[in-house]
């Protein structure tokens, strides 16, 4: 799991989550992270920002694109 800090964050921001806490019956760090999980969530869904990109512009039709074939990667030689 990763950890983040935050900084000056704001005294009545601070009040209010560790009201939401003690509402919630939880700790303000878990407080935290089902207020920021939620804000994530509901934009991007589990997916993730890939699949968000993909479905908000899946309307916008399509490019069919012409690739070019492969080749070889070229060797260097520094020797």
């Amino acid at each position: 799991m990763a950890s983040i800090t935050i900084r000056n964050l704001e005294e009545s921001v601070k009040n209010g989550l560790r009201v939401r806490a003690a509402l919630h019956g939880c700790s303000m760090e878990e407080e935290a992270r089902k207020i920021l999980r939620h804000a994530v969530l509901e934009n991007f869904g589990e997916k993730g920002l890939g699949s968000f990109i993909h479905q908000a512009f899946a309307g916008a039709g399509g490019v069919e694109l012409t690739l070019s074939e492969r080749s070889e990667p070229r060797i260097c030689d520094f020797g």
